[in-house]
């Protein structure tokens, strides 16, 4: 073909699809998560409206939140799109690490997206990444197993509640166990649940100093309630257990309650996973009476690194999987219990979602979710489950390593916060706090 040919080939496909430009193959970086997966399976829908090529790197959460911050922090322009959340976002975005997004057009409709999900992810009043889907904690939990404990899950049930009823359903000898609760190390990962559970303990990472707390009780009681429940009412290896690994247990039927994100409610009651879809009843996630619930907030989002070579298809691309459009496409395909929640103002408006039984205990959980304050004390930073500092990640994950091991029985809680002590207060020294 000569050259000639070979640009009128090119302009004709432009001309068929909403291109303004050559079409071109993306990267995308992305975690190992249902949502994202139906995403991909999706793809084709943008191809032919684009021309675009996607090329997709699909990761478990904690290697797929090290790859981007190593490629991001190093320039090394391996992705064209990644998936971050709201802890990345304005560090990264303060940074001059990602791509603007404030030239998204009309029709896009920035306004819908939800106010939690749009502040967390914008910096200094510019939105940085768009949310995929969002997302706070609730309780899961089994409807014929609480029943059959005698008992009756409140809208907004106590800690004392749940550790009752999680003893009471556990019957190890038949594999049903009583709560499943994330263990895997990870800032991400055990860290963010035991910090969301330890807000409602009255609990907190620093004091209006900056003074790490873990030589704290709050912090004491958080961790021994926390192993001792596990120990008593978990599964065995419950230390090595994340979301995906726990939403597999719930789906087989092993789990009694299981508090973990809100995204997961579609796939606990999907009849086509989970053989239990039919026995599932959803709470918001507990409180010991301080005002805090051990509730967090979160979203997984699509931002653009600077510097990347495809920036105007990368945005072609957010604005495809992020909008409303690309819900309708799900809810056509999948139902309107799979489409991606916890995002747009308009889902929870829409009469069709209200229906979803799992919808309005989403949405309360995630208006309940304050990162602005959000713990029993005065605290100096921002953020649910993390502490919106550079540092956080990196010693974050240690003390995720060191709660890890106590739950495994390789140390007492008292010595595994003595360790998070320690590795906080260096770090916090070494940074210059």
């Amino acid at each position: 073909m000569s050259i000639r040919s070979a640009l009128r080939a090119a302009t004709a496909v432009c001309l068929i699809t909403t291109c303004g430009a050559f079409a071109d193959t993306i990267t995308i970086a992305t975690v190992n998560n249902g949502d994202m997966i139906r995403m991909q399976g999706l793809t084709d829908d943008f191809t032919a409206k684009t021309g675009h090529e996607v090329e997709w790197v699909t990761l478990e959460e904690n290697v797929l939140r090290q790859r981007v911050t190593t490629d991001i922090s190093t320039s090394g322009g391996a992705f064209d799109i990644m998936t971050i959340g709201m802890y990345e976002t304005p560090i990264w975005a303060a940074n001059g690490w990602l791509v603007s997004l404030d030239d998204l057009p009309a029709e896009y409709d920035v306004d819908d997206i939800l106010p939690a999900m749009r502040g967390g992810l914008s910096h200094d009043g510019t939105l940085y990444a768009a949310p995929f889907y969002g997302e706070s904690s609730m309780v899961m939990y089994r409807t014929d197993l609480m029943e059959a404990a005698g008992l009756e899950m409140p809208e907004a049930p106590t800690w004392e509640f749940i550790a009752e009823a999680a003893r009471a359903m556990t019957d190890k000898d038949n594999e049903i166990y009583g709560i499943c609760l994330r263990g895997k190390a990870g800032w991400g990962e055990n860290a963010a649940f035991i910090t969301a559970t330890a807000n409602s303990f009255g609990a907190r990472w620093f004091d209006e100093n900056w003074t790490p707390q873990f030589d704290t009780q709050p912090w004491a009681d958080t961790l021994n309630f926390y192993i001792d429940l596990l120990n008593d009412a978990g599964p065995p290896g419950a230390s090595t257990n994340g979301f995906n690994e726990n939403l597999s247990l719930f789906q087989q039927g092993k789990c009694g309650m299981w508090i973990d994100a809100t995204v997961a409610a579609s796939f606990v009651t999907n009849p086509n996973d989970s053989t239990v879809a039919d026995k599932v009843g959803f709470a918001l996630a507990p409180d010991t009476g301080l005002g805090k619930r051990g509730n967090w907030l979160w979203a997984w989002a699509l931002a653009i690194p600077a510097g990347t070579q495809n920036e105007a298809a990368a945005k072609e691309f957010i604005q495809w999987a992020t909008s409303k459009e690309y819900i309708e496409l799900v809810a056509e395909k999948e139902g309107w219990a799979n489409v991606p929640p916890g995002a747009r103002v308009s889902l929870y408006e829409n009469p069709n979602y209200q229906e979803v039984p799992f919808a309005e205990m989403t949405l309360k959980s995630i208006q309940s979710a304050d990162p602005l304050n959000p713990t029993v004390d005065p605290v100096p930073y921002v953020g649910v489950q993390f502490v919106a500092i550079p540092e956080f990640a990196g010693f974050a994950t240690e003390v995720g390593q060191e709660f890890s091991a106590a739950l495994a029985g390789q140390q007492t809680a008292e010595e595994a916060l003595a360790k998070a002590q320690a590795i906080t207060l260096d770090a916090m020294e070494a940074a210059g706090y």
